[in-house]
């Protein structure tokens, strides 16, 4: 098959042959159609972002595919069905606490590196070797565009963390980031959910303009000011309703304190979700009062991706078109671009862009 290759951080992709995986128990393999590209994984790759991959590696996390073959122990998929492959794997002997990788671009502990081991090589392929767990069927309907159904490795990040913190129908929520690609998705997921309002704080104003020329005046947008306490009064007074949730997902090189305003909007009984990597370069820590967060029964949760019901429940909403993925711009590339792609991707990194690599 063939493969592009991150030999080393801070090189470029190396497009070239390689043996075919081999699927074994508990395994399938998937013929790669298409795999969505974060605006971050420049980052990635040129060693910035200090992520625990270890090249040479074939990188890419998400896909949608074509099963090749599958395991003896699977009873349901069968060669030819079209699927989506969710990158979060997790160890099988801790139901409770699973060690956890992301297949093709990251991992968490001593634990998912020894997964990330065994399961090394991620989407930039044509083909891959994914656990059978880890693999969905999708409706044949999503054949047409594959591409467009990829863009699943973005919405599931903030799905995982409006599920885990219970979003109900009808409740306000705050997105902090939301001008940027993850948080984008995240107003438009809130919104699919059933959230009655979102409030979007962010620093560009075409972006924040562009959210609620799509979605309306349930969004409330909020341009950042960089005042902390100014900004954390303008989204208080953007809601119409007290603020239920709030979810963060800013990158590293933001501010703890933009973390910080928007977590203290949340009335009483509110829930914070953190899913961001406010922290991971460096600089000063998010520091939330303790006075507040027990006098207001205030409930803070870090959330890094989701469950493996996330991904049913995210296909189901696509699919129903409760969540609209038309409107957003996809832009493929081939295999033998795909330095271009990336490139491509971190410079188009707004609320609804989406770079694909078609490896096929």
């Amino acid at each position: 098959m063939r493969a592009a290759v991150l030999e080393r951080f801070g090189s470029p992709l190396v497009v070239r042959e390689q043996d075919d995986p081999v699927a074994h128990g508990g395994e399938v393999l998937v013929r790669v159609l298409a795999t969505c590209i974060l605006p971050y994984t420049a980052e990635v790759f040129s060693g910035r972002r200090r992520y625990p991959l270890v090249p040479p590696v074939v990188p890419g996390a998400g896909a949608v595919g074509r099963i090749v073959t599958v395991g003896p122990d699977a009873t349901r998929l069968r060669a030819g069905d079209l699927v989506w492959c969710d990158p979060t794997v997790r160890s099988r002997d801790d139901a409770r606490t699973p060690d956890v990788a992301l297949q093709g671009l990251s991992s968490r502990g001593d634990g998912g590196a020894r997964l990330a081991e065994h399961l090394h090589d991620g989407a930039f392929a044509e083909l891959m070797r994914v656990p059978t767990e880890n693999v969905y069927r999708l409706p044949e309907a999503a054949a047409q565009d594959p591409a467009r159904w990829s863009t699943l490795t973005v919405h599931l990040v903030p799905y995982g963390g409006l599920h885990a913190v219970g979003l109900a129908a009808g409740e306000t929520v705050v997105v902090s980031g939301a001008s940027g690609n993850l948080g984008g998705a995240a107003v438009a997921v809130a919104l699919a959910m059933g959230a009655g309002q979102v409030v979007a704080p962010g620093r560009n104003r075409f972006a924040l303009d562009a959210l609620v020329g799509r979605f309306g005046d349930r969004v409330r947008p909020v341009v950042l000011s960089g005042d902390e306490d100014a900004d954390r009064a303008a989204v208080v007074a953007a809601a119409d309703h007290p603020v239920d949730v709030v979810i963060d997902l800013l990158p590293p090189s933001a501010p703890s304190t933009v973390t910080r305003a928007a977590a203290m909007t949340v009335q009483e009984g509110g829930r914070v979700v953190l899913m961001g990597g406010v922290g991971m370069l460096g600089g000063p820590d998010l520091a939330l009062p303790y006075p507040w967060l027990m006098r207001n029964s205030v409930t803070v949760r870090g959330q890094w991706l989701g469950s493996r019901t996330d991904n049913v429940a995210m296909i189901r909403m696509i699919a129903s078109g409760v969540l609209d993925l038309g409107p957003e711009t996809v832009t493929t590339f081939g295999l033998d671009d795909v330095n271009d792609a990336v490139a491509f991707a971190s410079e188009h990194g707004g609320a609804f862009d989406r770079t694909v690599l078609v490896p096929g």
